[in-house]
């Protein structure tokens, strides 16, 4: 019953979650809003989600956003800095390669999606094979050490998580 009720329950709890955070007011309307939304959305698309991912260890998915975010704040303070403070042509942008060892679709998404967050850095392509990212970086005075981080702090986590 409970299955059939939340067929994505994690969907279902970032929405109503969300909702609250958007109206940013506690009141009876906006709770029963929210639980219909996170009801309704996950069942009515349900059935577009045969194959959905699964998390092997939930708290290692915490533990990534968290570091996600963290990454996020460091990285603006970088970009800051090489923007206001280095000369422009001590800047050395580059594409890089990152090979990954990524299998699932989630997964692969969410490396792209955690590098194009990440300020400096942007996913740009895929080969058409889906083993390799192209990435652009804002300042990269050590392409095989950006690639390196990427495939140690990001790929290792969520080969983890998902696979």
């Amino acid at each position: 019953m409970l299955k059939r009720l939340f067929p994505h329950p994690l969907l279902s709890v970032m929405l109503f979650v969300t909702w609250m955070l958007l109206v940013n007011q506690f009141k009876i309307g906006s709770l029963v809003m929210a639980l219909i939304l996170s009801i309704i959305i996950p069942w009515m698309t349900a059935a577009y989600w045969p194959n959905r991912p699964k998390l092997k260890q939930l708290p290692a998915f915490a533990a990534y956003c968290l570091l996600v975010m963290w990454d996020i704040v460091v990285a603006n303070v970088q970009v800051a800095k090489i923007i206001l403070f280095m000369p422009a042509d001590k800047i050395k942008s580059a594409w890089i390669p990152v090979p990954i060892e990524l299998k699932t679709p989630e997964a692969i998404t969410m490396l792209a999606g955690t590098i194009t967050m990440t300020p400096g850095t942007v996913t740009a392509d895929m080969s058409s094979c889906g083993r390799v990212l192209l990435i652009h970086s804002l300042h990269a005075p050590d392409p095989d050490a950006i690639r390196d981080d990427i495939k140690s702090r990001y790929e290792a986590r969520l080969k983890r998580i998902f696979e």
